[in-house]
């Protein structure tokens, strides 16, 4: 084993993750009446793909900070992008921890992608 090989081992023992996936028809943001939404015809205008990452920090596993809810991720790929709603929504959600044995930081991060529309 090479020395840049070593280091690699090492560090992929310090640090770990894993995450998962889900496919969405359409997150929006919260609405009054969002039964009208789906019960009247409305004018939708594409505006491209957007995608938007919010994490979530622990330190010592005690002290939080940050926001990696799906809604966060969804404000900040629609603030990007400036539309209502995004089609095809991909939800990501990941773990990460660095020296997980001892809780030193942990980090939980949701990433939204997909198309952003404007709804007329």
């Amino acid at each position: 084993m090479n020395s840049s090989t070593r280091l690699a081992f090492i560090l992929l023992l310090f640090a770990m993750g894993c995450s998962s996936t889900a496919n969405h028809g359409i997150i929006t943001r919260a609405l009054s009446d969002p039964s009208d939404l789906i019960q009247t015809a409305h004018e939708v205008k594409e505006i491209g793909p957007t995608s938007a990452r919010a994490c979530r920090f622990f330190l010592l596993n005690l002290i939080p900070w940050g926001d990696s809810t799906t809604g966060a991720a969804m404000e900040r790929a629609l603030s990007i992008s400036g539309g209502d709603a995004i089609l095809n929504a991909s939800v990501t959600t990941s773990l990460y921890g660095i020296a997980p044995l001892y809780n030193v930081i942990s980090l939980t991060c949701t990433t939204v992608s997909g198309v952003a529309v404007e709804i007329e």
